[in-house]
């Protein structure tokens, strides 16, 4: 097979990850313009092989043994933030965070649950993140969505927003979003900005190898409105350790990688921490993290 220009072989993705942990992408690229992405997934279609995209690896976990394929992480002009107006116009490899301060030194306000949401645009679009009350799909006004027959423009209710997710396919990428923003006193935008991640630092772990949350938050009524953090709390994981991973002692829907987790680690403290939950309360929680590749998933994953 002959590789496009760019493209690397065995490219080690656990640097990609904020968990630091699993196996090497087989072909890796880092396109920097829409044209480069669309002529990539193009070229993959053709020779049949599957297309991965990696954002801010803030809410991924790559199998130990590696992922088939061509992984993909947005660079250049698709990871841009520009200001036309109130809009801001950003790259699908943009972070989040990033977006959100500049928009506040713009004078511009609505995107300020942003800031602790520690992912891309075009991540943030895909799993439909939000956090704090702030609902993505209020504040953008169109995405570029790049596949191998080039790239088209979606509006928001285009997009099959669910709870975590979208209706986005795989060989299907964020190339670029437009938020409509409201002005606003820079000043003041800081300042909630500050406080927020003040409240996330206080209920968060942070300065260690984590992702983010390991498990959504379930709707079952069982529950009774506790969230997936508290309920492990409440089935004894906080702190609850298999190899190097380790459920948070600060938050219990947060794993940590101590030094030396493998993917397999991660999976296994996972698993034990659902099951556990599961035998309390009778409630299955769902994995909010993506997983990337063919990781073998613990003996006893499945309780439903």
């Amino acid at each position: 097979m002959t590789l496009p220009d760019g493209v690397e072989r065995d490219y080690s993705l656990a640097r990609l990850t904020t968990v630091r942990a699993g196996g090497e992408a087989e072909l890796f690229a880092r396109p920097e313009t829409e044209g480069e992405l669309v002529e990539l997934l193009a070229w993959a279609q053709a020779e049949g092989v599957p297309v991965e995209v990696v954002g801010s690896g803030s809410n991924l976990l790559v199998a130990d043994a590696g992922v088939r394929g061509l992984v993909l992480k947005l660079a250049g002009e698709l990871a841009t933030i520009e200001r036309d107006g109130l809009r801001l116009v950003c790259g699908g490899g943009a972070r989040l965070p990033s977006a959100t301060a500049k928009a506040a030194g713009w004078g511009m306000g609505g995107l300020e649950f942003g800031i602790n949401i520690p992912g891309t645009v075009g991540g943030a679009v895909r799993m439909n993140a939000n956090a704090y009350g702030g609902e993505l799909a209020r504040v953008l006004e169109w995405v570029d969505v790049s596949t191998a027959a080039g790239t088209d423009r979606r509006r928001p209710d285009q997009l099959g927003f669910g709870y975590r997710n979208s209706a986005l396919e795989p060989g299907e990428v964020v190339a670029r979003a437009s938020f409509g923003l409201g002005e606003a006193e820079p000043a003041a935008v800081k300042a909630i900005l500050a406080e927020m991640r003040g409240k996330r630092r206080e209920a968060q772990p942070s300065g260690i190898k984590t992702f983010g949350s390991t498990f959504k938050n379930p709707d079952d009524p069982r529950a009774e409105g506790r969230t997936a953090g508290q309920l492990l709390e409440a089935s004894g994981c906080q702190g609850l350790a298999v190899g190097g991973a380790r459920l948070s002692p600060k938050h219990a829907n947060f794993v940590e990688n101590t030094g030396t987790a493998t993917t397999a680690d991660v999976l296994a403290v996972m698993a034990e921490g659902r099951r556990r939950v599961h035998e309390r309360f009778g409630i299955v929680l769902e994995p909010e993290v993506q997983v990337l590749g063919d990781a073998e998933w613990p003996a006893g994953w499945d309780l439903a």
